[in-house]
């Protein structure tokens, strides 16, 4: 998988900044909740691996207190500055924690973390504490999170809501160059993945799912839905996602998937492990050898691909994911 070059974060340190600078306070509308920015923070707490990186990638690392809510090792261009960040839990942080570290700022990218029923706290809390607090837009235009933790997509994921957020952070934190320079970025690279898979001319009829996790090994897997990260993957690169749930993240039974035959399997990889299958060991492990399971196309053609779990989310990393689904579609052999 391609990652950011050293060169190209070393931009960030040397560029001159011709953008105007942020203009404070900032006032923005952060899912719903009006927030304002009285002038650069020079602490921020994030919840959560996709924001944290993203924090990372526009230099922001030094101002970066504590961080929670990780599934994956953080990208390892970023691995030594990572080990000087506190991290407050590998889960949900207490509210208490989080103040602790007195930020000026605590950023997420989901409302299940901060928001009206928020394992961390409310917006109104951390107000009230004086912390402003800021959630990714991926987390709440064309999402309904009132039902469910994982939430409901209206509409299919966009990438324009990911650089969206890349933007607002660059602007809060008044490095708006960086974050043009990161969105240009991960626009060339998506749209490089994109034309990859047109060349390829594939049938119509193909078709994958996304397998996150099962609560227990022998009942109905955590599978993405049709309008989150992995169905937008899907329908960028031409792919018909067999799950047709608006659900984030539903739960299939296998006999239902394996009667969609679908034509590829994505596993997510993590480090956590609230559940046995959360190891990519074990779901390989099932597929292979549950009755239902091995007798799938994808399966028998061993057309399993593994992609880190926090790629599924809405992050940086969906394109780098993007970009390996790609390269992988073009290896199976597929083309009209």
């Amino acid at each position: 998988m391609l990652r950011f070059t050293t060169a190209f974060i070393a931009t960030f340190a040397l560029a001159p900044m011709a953008f105007a600078a942020t203009s404070y306070p900032l006032k923005l509308t952060s899912c719903g909740h009006e927030v304002t920015i009285e002038k650069a923070p020079h602490s921020v707490v994030s919840v959560g691996q996709s924001t944290t990186e993203i924090l990372y990638m526009l230099g922001l690392a030094d101002k970066v207190k504590g961080t929670a809510l990780w599934i994956n090792p953080v990208l390892p261009e970023f691995a030594e500055v990572d080990k000087t960040v506190e991290r407050l839990a590998d889960n949900a942080p207490s509210f208490e924690s989080v103040v602790a570290k007195k930020p000026e700022l605590v950023v997420t990218a989901y409302e299940w973390m901060i928001g009206p029923q928020g394992a961390v706290g409310t917006r109104e809390m951390f107000d009230d504490a004086g912390v402003a607090s800021w959630i990714m837009p991926t987390e709440c235009v064309g999402k309904d999170n009132s039902q469910s933790m994982d939430g409901a997509r209206t509409k299919l994921f966009d990438t324009a809501l990911l650089y969206q957020g890349i933007t607002e952070l660059a602007e809060i934190f008044d490095v708006s160059e960086r974050g043009e320079k990161l969105v240009a970025d991960l626009k060339s690279r998506e749209e490089a993945a994109v034309r990859k898979a047109e060349d390829l001319n594939l049938p119509e009829d193909v078709s994958g799912v996304f397998w996150y996790s099962s609560a227990d090994i022998e009942i109905d897997p955590y599978v993405a839905g049709l309008n989150g990260v992995p169905g937008w993957m899907l329908s960028k690169l031409g792919v018909k996602n067999v799950v047709t749930s608006e659900e984030e993240w539903p739960t299939v039974g296998w006999e239902t998937i394996a009667t969609a035959r679908p034509t590829f399997i994505v596993a997510a990889e993590m480090n956590r492990r609230r559940f046995p299958a959360d190891d990519i060991a074990v779901k390989r492990e099932f597929l292979t050898t549950d009755p239902v399971a091995k007798e799938m196309e994808a399966v028998r053609q061993d057309r399993i691909l593994t992609i880190e779990a926090n790629a599924m989310d809405p992050s940086v990393r969906a394109i780098f994911a993007l970009e390996k689904l790609s390269n992988a579609l073009s290896g199976f052999g597929l083309s009209k």
